[in-house]
């Protein structure tokens, strides 16, 4: 089942310099790569937006959501990745390649050249390009990325695999069409003024999350939910509320000790919920 995550494009609204707010990504992307989610998807709020919005937020999460051996091929040299360095490494297992010439291990790769004799030339983190055969019945082309099975580096020994490795794609997307998603499962909001969530239906929503899948919505600093939608905090649980449909609004962090919860925050807390 598809596990979701929506963010808002203001997420980034009170971050005192880029530095500062590419090291928050790194900590939505790390969520993220923690808790095996599928997608991460941002929303416009361009009300709340600050300098860096939409734009950045998926240029910089998108990056570090790549394998790193892909990263120079795909990306380049953008101005938003200026500081890149800054963000901790997901090591996505599927990903990581096993560290032995004697076993196998699954990366991702991306095509530089689409050659004769059915074969492509592939980057996928050996020192230097490999050519590989391509599999019956599949259509590649140059720049797309494939998934590439390795059992030995010395010699190469590889070969391209039809099914994709599993990894979280980066999307820009409404709110509305994210929520209305075949495989949206259920629609979570996320917010303190949502139901508190307590044991007596936890039990019936990790069911829900296990079957059908999940699509999680949370703010940003300053601007919950309810704000970003234009909605008064007391009509959410209102069951005929305009706007984008929620199967349930849930305070996720029962009593608080904080004033506030970054959202890097309530991703952790929420997704460790629904992951028991």
């Amino acid at each position: 089942m598809t596990r979701t995550v929506l963010i808002p494009s203001s997420l980034t609204r009170e971050t005192e310099n880029m530095r500062m707010a590419t090291l928050k990504l790194g900590y939505i992307a790390r969520a993220a790569a923690i808790f095996n989610i599928d997608r991460l998807c941002i929303f416009p709020d361009l009300p709340g937006e600050g300098d860096l919005g939409m734009e950045f937020i998926s240029t910089v999460l998108g990056y570090a959501v790549t394998p790193p051996h892909l990263r120079k091929e795909i990306w380049g040299q953008r101005p938003e990745l200026a500081y890149a360095g800054v963000l901790p490494p997901l090591r996505i297992l599927p990903q990581a390649g096993s560290g032995s010439e004697d076993s196998e291990s699954l990366r991702q790769g991306i095509v530089t050249q689409v050659g004769p004799d059915n074969r492509v030339w592939v980057i996928c983190g050996l020192q230097n390009p490999i050519s590989l055969t391509i599999p019956t019945n599949m259509d590649i082309v140059e720049g797309q990325r494939v998934s590439v099975r390795i059992s030995s580096e010395k010699p190469v020994r590889a070969r391209l695999l039809t099914d994709s490795i599993p990894g979280i794609l980066v999307e820009n997307t409404d709110l509305e069409s994210a929520l209305e998603c075949n495989d949206a499962g259920i629609r979570i909001a996320a917010s303190r003024y949502g139901t508190l969530l307590e044991n007596k239906n936890l039990d019936g929503l990790i069911t829900r999350v296990k079957r059908e899948g999940m699509t999680v919505a949370f703010g940003a600093p300053g601007r919950g939910l309810p704000t970003i939608l234009g909605l008064d905090p007391i009509e959410i649980l209102e069951p005929d509320i305009p706007g984008p449909k929620f199967d349930c609004w849930l305070n996720t962090i029962p009593n608080q000790g904080s004033e506030t919860v970054r959202t890097e925050e309530a991703m952790i807390a929420s997704l460790a919920l629904f992951s028991l």
